[in-house]
């Protein structure tokens, strides 16, 4: 027998907020969202009057939270993760990986392929962001340089047939040599490849457009700008997301790679149709401070979680985000001057839509009942998968 269930409070559409509205499930799936209909008494209905109703929210790159890292490779850590981020309204996930050796990432195919198959409460986890190995090493970050190397098709076809459909994206230094056919070989497969850890020139980002990468990893952040040679400047990566509309970004709006007044320029350049927020969260998510670990538990390096961000371990580098989804629509709305519709919408129709993430990120009939609902402070008081509850702040005594 069908399961009918309504949740009612303020909607939050892409362009306008209704007030007071239903959204009506069936099975997993909206059957209807809008404005309020008078059949409360065909549903079991969940009332958050006063609060607000959005889409699930979410996260295209994010490495782990809640003590775990997807390059553990267990289920446990990827069920893990996945939880620690549903408490803070994400639904959908693209577990991402580092550099690494092929073992492990291997396994992380196999372990997504299995956790996909369980039921946990926490967020679904869709599907594979490659992140490396074929990066620069000047703009490396917090990346293991041993495993760093340029494209090579016999290894990115032993990596996508491994794989088999689970990526979804792929981050690569578009200068390093047989970075374009890589480009389109990802093409091929569907993945869309983004440009990251790079130092490129702009007109090296101008041609890799053209065979596919439309897609900026962590907008700033190990990412090349003007540089000067012999008294001329060059345009690096910055400057190309700014300048070709057909690259859109994605930003740690965690209040900290980026400041209040490059939120706010990003925002108001790009505009909320080219903009992703993302976690980039890493192990230390949900943890306020102290020693964590950046990677694989037997691999990964050691970091420190201080003034809300993970530093390297002499502090002149960050190490990852400790954020969560909710911390960056906050963000958004209280520093960059978005309204709270333009700043949903950049934790879930943006991303769906630009990563092809099916029946996802809006609140619409068809579409999986993935919801987040949260107060005006943007503290989440349930995370709606498929129609049924799997975080309620109240029942938890949070």
């Amino acid at each position: 027998m069908s399961r009918r269930v309504k949740y009612k409070g303020h909607l939050l559409f892409p362009n306008a907020m209704v007030r007071d509205g239903d959204v009506c499930c069936e099975d997993g799936v909206i059957t209807y969202a809008g404005k309020h209909r008078n059949d409360d008494g065909q549903y079991e209905v969940h009332e958050y009057s006063g609060c607000y109703i959005s889409p699930g929210f979410i996260d295209v790159h994010q490495h782990g939270g809640g003590g775990y890292d997807y390059m553990d490779g267990t289920e446990e850590a990827f069920i893990g993760a996945a939880v620690l981020h549903a408490k803070h309204g994400t639904t959908t996930i693209l577990p991402t990986t580092l550099t690494c050796p092929d073992e492990e990432l291997f396994a992380s195919f196999d372990t997504l392929r299995r956790v996909q198959k369980t039921d946990y409460p926490g967020a679904y986890l869709y599907g594979m962001h490659l992140e490396g190995p074929y990066f620069s090493a000047d703009q490396k970050g917090a990346q293991d340089e041993a495993y760093l190397q340029p494209p090579n098709p016999a290894h990115y076809r032993k990596v996508l047939e491994a794989a088999d459909g689970c990526i979804v994206r792929w981050t690569v230094a578009p200068e390093l040599p047989g970075a374009m056919e890589l480009g389109d070989e990802l093409r091929k497969h569907g993945v869309l490849p983004s440009m990251g850890h790079s130092n490129a020139t702009i007109d090296v980002a101008k041609e890799a457009i053209l065979h596919g990468y439309t897609h900026l990893t962590h907008f700033y952040s190990g990412m090349s700008s003007i540089v000067r040679i012999d008294g001329y400047r060059y345009p690096g990566l910055i400057e190309a997301g700014y300048l070709y509309d057909d690259l859109t970004v994605e930003i740690i709006a965690d209040g900290k790679h980026l400041p209040e007044t490059l939120l706010q320029l990003v925002y108001r350049s790009k505009g909320v149709h080219r903009t992703v927020l993302v976690t980039d969260a890493m192990r230390g998510a949900g943890q306020t401070e102290g020693r964590t670990i950046l990677g694989s538990l037997t691999n990964g390096q050691e970091c420190f979680i201080e003034d809300g961000v993970a530093k390297l371990p002499d502090r002149k580098a960050f190490a990852g985000s400790v954020a969560t989804a909710d911390r960056l629509v906050r963000n958004m709305r209280d520093l960059a001057g978005a309204d709270l519709c333009s700043a949903v919408r950049m934790m879930t129709e943006t991303p769906a839509r630009l990563f092809g993430i099916k029946e996802r990120g809006i609140l619409r009939a068809g579409f999986r009942a993935d919801l987040a609902v949260f107060d005006e402070g943007i503290d989440v008081l349930a995370t709606v998968r498929g129609g049924e509850i799997i975080h309620a702040r109240s029942q938890e005594g949070e």
